[in-house]
């Protein structure tokens, strides 16, 4: 018998769970395009083909990680890449300070030599996994459902923060309704009806709205039928040394991410993700970050709202990501069909946001229950790396007077973490420990 990551389902499981991952990233994989276009200035139909770019970028990168070439490229996990968000903030700075039309060149020429960057230093990444032990891997998993949560929750409001009825009762009761129904699908529903639970409250979600008028149509009106990528359509990069540096230090923090989402999705896939495996998912995300910009990409890195799909479903074959890409290419391709997906109302996605990052977190935790938190080191590693994870949570304002290489840093409560339970693994369980600590070690 195949391990379940490489088991090939019917079309008639496959299909749906697909749709499940293309619903989870859908609205997180054109925020980037999305946003940005909108901080340059561009038009209806720039900014249609910026969204077009994102996705068949996302999906030729979800494709080269879940199938790859064996001891080469692709972590072959049941793993999404795409534009990350984290790269928002330092892009709109980088905007900010360039010249009106050379604004996406400057971004543009950054994100390729980011690109370079995360290939030269892919490996060495993978060589310090030793360093992340169950106890490690523990806390960033719980600290990325954790610091992701604010996202369903911005959704349930409306998504708007800037619109006037954000935060309206009938928003939260469509997001209401929506995990209503698939908590009650998790309950009653058996086989495969409850492996789609996720599906079926965004299916029946997006109903119930459309009565109500919750369920915007404009995206598909004017959406063009079908967009063909044109090779720097939005100017030549440019590469100017402040924008590149910001970005190679961005880069460095999505490689963390990454390298975090690998391990968590290893755990739930109960396949062993081991050195190799993490330089090969690392340098799937380089080629695509490097390749990205010449058809309108940004910064790729994982996507933890699938990490949390998988979970949720057990359905842990490579091949139902695959398909998932797959999808995205043709949305790419065809914006009139993207905009399809789009019509899943924002109030929808926050209600099954809900559960799906929050089960990150319950993998975190299950994963920190094995970590041998019966030692007081441990207990100390635990508590103040989750408190350093979340203080960008709590506080989103606490880094604002520190440099804009640290903001950039600690400002990610993944990250932030990450690095602080490292460091403490290092000085608790590495640094000068012998005969004493050698069960705590061994707990780690």
């Amino acid at each position: 018998m195949c391990h379940p990551v490489d088991e090939k389902l019917q079309p008639s499981r496959l299909v749906p769970a697909a749709l499940q991952h293309i619903a989870a990233m859908y609205a997180g994989v054109v925020t980037p395009p999305l946003i940005i276009g909108q901080a340059v200035g561009l038009d209806t139909a720039a900014q249609t083909r910026l969204i077009a770019a994102g996705l068949l970028i996302a999906g030729l990168a979800t494709i080269l990680q879940t199938l790859g070439v064996k001891g080469f490229v692709g972590n072959r996990l049941p793993f999404v890449n795409a534009a990350s968000s984290a790269g928002i903030a330092p892009i709109l700075a980088i905007a900010e300070n360039s010249a009106q039309g050379h604004q996406l060149p400057a971004i543009y020429g950054a994100v390729m030599v980011a690109g370079v960057f995360c290939l030269a230093v892919g490996p060495f990444f993978g060589r310090l996994l030793r360093f992340f032990p169950p106890l490690v891997t523990g806390v960033v998993i719980t600290l990325i459902g954790v610091t992701l949560m604010p996202v369903p929750v911005t959704w349930a409001q409306g998504g708007d923060k800037e619109a006037a009825d954000f935060g309206d009762m009938r928003f939260l009761a469509l997001a209401a309704f929506t995990l209503v129904v698939i908590l009650l699908c998790q309950r009653f529903a058996r086989g495969f009806l409850k492996q789609v639970a996720l599906l079926m409250g965004l299916f029946i979600g997006t109903l119930a709205a459309i009565p109500f008028g919750m369920a915007d149509f404009a995206a598909l009106k004017s959406a063009p039928v079908a967009a063909v990528p044109e090779p720097f359509a939005f100017g030549a990069p440019e590469f100017q040394p402040a924008a590149i540096l910001s970005l190679c230090i961005v880069m460095l923090v999505l490689m963390t991410e990454s390298s975090a989402g690998m391990l968590a999705l290893g755990e739930i896939c109960e396949r062993k993700t081991d050195g190799r495996t993490i330089t090969r998912g690392l340098r799937t995300d380089g080629i695509a970050t490097l390749v990205g910009p010449v058809f309108g990409g940004f910064p790729t890195s994982a996507f933890a709202q699938n990490v949390g799909v998988v979970s949720l479903t057990r359905v842990r074959s490579r091949y139902v990501v695959a398909v998932a890409g797959g999808t995205l290419i043709v949305l790419g391709a065809f914006p009139a069909l993207g905009a399809v997906v789009s019509l899943v109302p924002m109030p929808v996605l926050g209600g099954a946001g809900i559960v799906l990052f929050g089960s990150i977190a319950v993998s975190g935790i299950r994963t920190l229950s094995e970590a041998g938190l019966d030692d007081s080191s441990n207990i100390i590693l635990v508590a103040v790396s989750l408190g350093a994870g979340i203080i960008p949570l709590a506080a989103p304002a606490f880094y604002a007077d520190f440099p804009a290489w640290a903001q950039t840093v600690l400002g990610s409560g993944i990250s932030a973490g990450a690095l602080t339970a490292v460091s403490l693994n290092l000085f608790f369980h590495h640094l000068g420990t012998r005969g004493a600590t050698a069960t705590a070690l061994k707990s780690s």
